[in-house]
């Protein structure tokens, strides 16, 4: 006797049967999100030469960016496995995140591109301050800054979630709204 699959038993691409990867894309371009910079310092390859370049800022837009509790204050990101930040979180627990607001798109597009120049000109001529508790960079005019810790590390599909415990949070600057992700372009609310 033929067994029929279940309609939700997962395919060996790893989708339900009948999602293919455009339709799942297109569905969830419908949800609209906030746009952060999550940044963090990657230390030198060899600390004990003297020679070796110092701390490097290291960034990347996200928009899969979520509150996870209040007590304690954890947040999490979703990195695509292998990316350089998620190599970068897997050694440096300390990260931060700054929260875009709509007049930083053109951040948001600089250190979202494919095949971008190094990170230390993407920073050159962008405002920031080094966060306190983390020594990443804290984008200026972001509607909100946090440092985070990292707490776990979860693997999901080909991405991985980061939970951060929230070390300081800030609203530096209460001008203009979120700079919002949605059907695949930037865009601003009203």
């Amino acid at each position: 006797m033929l067994k029929t699959p279940s309609p939700t038993a997962p395919l060996p691409s790893g989708h339900a049967e009948g999602v293919s990867n455009d339709e799942f894309r297109a569905a969830m371009s419908r949800l609209a999100a906030g746009v952060v910079l999550v940044t963090a310092q990657e230390p030198p390859l060899d600390p004990d030469d003297p020679e070796a370049p110092g701390m490097e800022d290291v960034g990347m837009t996200a928009t899969a960016f979520m509150s996870v509790s209040l007590d304690p204050p954890l947040v999490l990101v979703s990195l695509r496995t292998g990316a350089r930040m998620d190599d970068l979180l897997d050694e440096q627990p300390l990260w931060a995140v700054s929260v875009l607001a709509e007049s930083q798109r053109h951040i948001a597009g600089r250190f979202a591109m494919k095949g971008r120049i190094s990170d230390r000109l993407l920073f050159e001529d962008i405002p920031y301050v080094r966060g306190e508790a983390t020594g990443a960079p804290l984008v200026g005019g972001a509607l909100a800054t946090l440092e985070c810790r990292t707490e776990q590390r979860v693997t999901a599909g080909d991405h991985t979630l980061v939970i951060g415990r929230v070390l300081t949070a800030r609203v530096p600057s209460a001008e203009g709204g979120p700079l919002l992700y949605f059907r695949g372009r930037y865009r601003q609310l009203g």
